[in-house]
């Protein structure tokens, strides 16, 4: 199954993509920087900026900047990603932070974040300002 995630709220998505990746589904999500995260900007971004401050460099954890990896990272944090079932389900799972050819024809199944009410920010936003070189 082959997802767009432009105008997605990322915490909708995740959750139902890790639903369908439980189920035994492959799925490919495009357009990763174009997801969104609600709340006030500057909230979201002091947020996302202190997960990447937790730890050592040495250590971990390691926080993604880039966000396709985001993407990934937030539906594996849905998962039960130290378990068999759920290492099997996450290698069935692809991002993308833009749409390549080969999936020109994207289903999506999740709200997109013009009906939403508050205040939102895109991944791609958050990714320049916790240090990612997006275009």
């Amino acid at each position: 199954m082959i997802v767009d995630a432009k105008d997605a709220v990322l915490g909708r998505l995740a959750a139902k993509t890790a639903k369908l990746l439980l189920n035994g589904e492959d799925v490919i999500i495009v357009n990763a920087d174009l997801a969104v995260v609600s709340g006030q900007p500057k909230m979201v971004r002091a947020n996302y900026a202190g997960k990447r401050k937790i730890g050592s460099a040495l250590h971990g954890p390691f926080f993604p900047r880039y966000p396709d990896r985001i993407v990934w990272r937030t539906i594996r944090g849905m998962m039960p990603y130290k378990t068999a079932r759920g290492r099997t389900a996450l290698k069935r799972l692809k991002t993308f932070r833009d749409q390549p050819e080969e999936y020109k024809n994207a289903e999506k199944i999740v709200k997109t974040a013009n009906k939403l009410r508050c205040r939102y920010i895109s991944l791609k936003d958050i990714s320049k300002f916790i240090g990612a070189k997006v275009d």
